[in-house]
């Protein structure tokens, strides 16, 4: 049904070849991953196997194309007039964290050209190599799929100790941070869980704005095209109904709350 991926080719995707990124695709004057007008790097490989995925095509650690690091600052720097004060480079997936090492290198580089980083990722990982990168990450949007670890862990195929363990390291060094949250429908459209996600974050002070996502079936056709079962292919969009309940859930805990 998925992607075979082991910790072990992980590390070896973070390591090998530390002059190139494997990348799915880029994106020029992006609006929807962090603040302004941004080139958005979509990486390749990810741990999660999460049901309502909608780039399954981004999975496999093997797949993609190897960029240079070189090429993409290059890149960058050519759309620079373009980004304004709020826009810049952010590196969205697949999930980041499994090439932690290089991106570190990517976003030391684009700040010494003056250029604003923002990392998007569902905090898998959390460790010495990731604290390195987000020292030099200007805006972390963090994907907190779900708060409870039980239905976390059903909904992803591994924990959220990591992730929240992330949001937290995150908030112990000051800098900004987003929270993003999706919303599917019996899977994380629960209220005493969405009271229970605001409740956990709602004194964190780094955190400047809540994302809800609504699920929609976009990506279908790629589960199809992989030859994937896709287990979510009946269930319907959040109702309008579900999607004011959760906004008023999280309007008691934040200030900034953004429907998606």
């Amino acid at each position: 049904m998925y992607f075979p991926l082991q910790d072990i080719e992980a590390a070896k995707l973070n390591k090998d070849d530390p002059e190139h990124l494997r990348i799915h695709s880029l994106e020029t004057f992006g609006t929807h991953d962090g603040p302004g007008i941004r080139m958005v790097v979509f990486v390749q490989g990810c741990q999660f196997r999460c049901v309502y995925c909608q780039n399954p095509d981004t999975l496999d650690v093997t797949g993609g194309t190897l960029v240079t690091i070189e090429e993409l600052v290059k890149r960058a720097v050519r759309q620079r007039n373009y980004f304004g004060k709020e826009g810049g480079v952010t590196v969205s997936g697949g999930e980041p964290l499994l090439q932690r090492s290089k991106l570190t290198d990517f976003f030391l580089l684009l700040h010494e050209e003056g250029i604003n980083t923002c990392l998007d990722t569902n905090g898998r990982l959390n460790n010495k190599e990731v604290h390195e990168l987000l020292a030099y990450t200007d805006l972390l949007l963090l994907d907190v799929k779900h708060i409870n670890n039980e239905i976390h862990h059903r909904l992803t195929g591994l924990t959220n100790k990591n992730t929240l363990g992330l949001a937290e390291y995150r908030e112990s060094t000051g800098k900004r941070m987003w929270l993003r949250y999706v919303l599917v429908p019996g899977w994380t459209d629960q209220p005493e869980h969405l009271e229970e996600w605001g409740q956990h974050f709602a004194n964190y002070k780094t955190v400047e704005r809540v994302e809800i996502i609504p699920f929609h079936q976009l990506g279908a056709h790629k589960w199809e095209l992989l030859n994937m079962n896709y287990p979510l292919k009946d269930t319907l969009p959040p109702t309008a109904e579900s999607k004011k309940q959760a906004l008023d859930i999280f309007q008691k805990y934040f200030k900034n709350v953004i429907l998606k």
